[in-house]
């Protein structure tokens, strides 16, 4: 029984070539598909490395290509279903360029998010997407520019850090929200989870005051309920609003997770969306779609801006000196059935 066979000592991409008979070039090119190595050989070798449980030295690759093919990934969050299609979207762009992907998650916390990041840097990583934390600053991502490990912001951005941004025009969004809503008659409309604390609730608060103004109509902040998108706040955001002396009779929503929530809550008013109240969400997860009634909402384009993050990561390990570049896609109103005509009022008795 051989040393390699036995379990004892580390299989090295030397001691696989010896076994074989094979150069260590011709070893290390079958490992990495190369077309110059003969399909019989290429299986061979691949075979022989899983046997023996090769396992690559990635430290020492990475020293000489100065490469370790590593991308950090950090998100806010991935409870919400837009993060996971924006994560899937990435991984499958980044596989394609031959990356593999280490994943941190904020969950909205800013001391966690620079742990997470400094953890991820260590490994080195080719380069970072970045969907900042509510509240950071340029000063939080001090670290990551320090490091000269090329950085892009997908989907929220801390403005003026200088780094490569991909993501939806929020403010476009909502302002297509707002005008579908003014479009069917509506005159008092909503806006459950204002969330200033990131770019994307700044934008979007900025959209629906822009289609406001627009359709002649005053902004009106008690019509406004703050919160992060969650179903929750969803939910208690709508039953605010209901309970208000003048309710509206529609409100747009800060993604889809939000208006969910608040379709929970025109339920548990008795109320039917679409019919008695009009609603509209932001993202269009696929989950949209499948609710009944089925979520009028924005698509923010996510399956499309997350390989483009991936294309501008690319772009900047390839060439660290290229301008910074915005790709900004434009949103698409998707009209179900949860908006409609505004229901007359009745008259008081006398």
């Amino acid at each position: 029984m051989t040393e390699a066979s036995s379990g004892a000592g580390r299989v090295t991409l030397q001691r696989l070539a010896r076994e074989l008979g094979l150069s260590t070039a011709t070893v290390s090119l079958a490992l990495r598909d190369s077309a110059v190595v003969a399909d019989a050989t290429r299986i061979k070798v691949q075979e022989a490395a899983r046997a023996r449980g090769y396992v690559a030295n990635r430290g020492a690759a990475s020293l000489r290509t100065a490469r370790t093919n590593i991308v950090g990934i950090g998100l806010h969050d991935i409870i919400n279903p837009s993060f996971t299609e924006l994560l899937a979207g990435l991984e499958d762009a980044f596989s394609i360029a031959g990356k593999t992907v280490l994943l941190g998650v904020s969950q909205e916390d800013v001391a966690r998010q620079t742990r997470t990041l400094g953890t991820l840097a260590e490994y080195r990583p080719d380069a970072f997407i970045v969907s900042p934390a509510a509240n950071s600053t340029v000063a939080d991502l001090k670290a990551l520019a320090a490091s000269g490990i090329p950085v892009v912001q997908v989907t929220r951005e801390v403005e003026g850090s200088g780094f490569d941004f991909a993501g939806s025009d929020d403010e476009t969004g909502m302002g297509l929200a707002v005008a579908h809503l003014v479009g069917l008659g509506h005159r008092r409309i909503g806006l459950i989870g204002s969330y200033p604390a990131a770019s994307t609730g700044r934008r979007r608060l900025a959209g629906y005051k822009a289609g406001l103004a627009a359709a002649g109509l005053p902004f009106d902040p008690t019509l406004v309920t703050d919160g992060p998108g969650l179903r929750d706040m969803g939910r208690q955001g709508m039953a605010r609003l209901l309970a208000l002396d003048a309710p509206p009779t529609a409100a747009v929503c800060f993604n889809d997770l939000t208006a969910f929530g608040a379709l929970m809550g025109l339920q548990a008013a008795g109320l039917a969306a679409g019919k008695d109240f009009s609603l509209v969400g932001y993202d269009d997860i696929a989950e949209a779609a499948l609710w009944h009634p089925a979520l009028t909402t924005v698509y923010t384009r996510i399956p499309e801006y997350g390989p483009l993050a991936a294309k501008l990561a690319l772009a900047r390990m390839a060439d660290p000196h290229r301008p910074v570049e915005r790709v900004v896609l434009t949103p698409q109103l998707v009209i179900r059935a949860t908006t409609g005509a505004p229901r007359p009022v009745a008259p008081r008795p006398v």
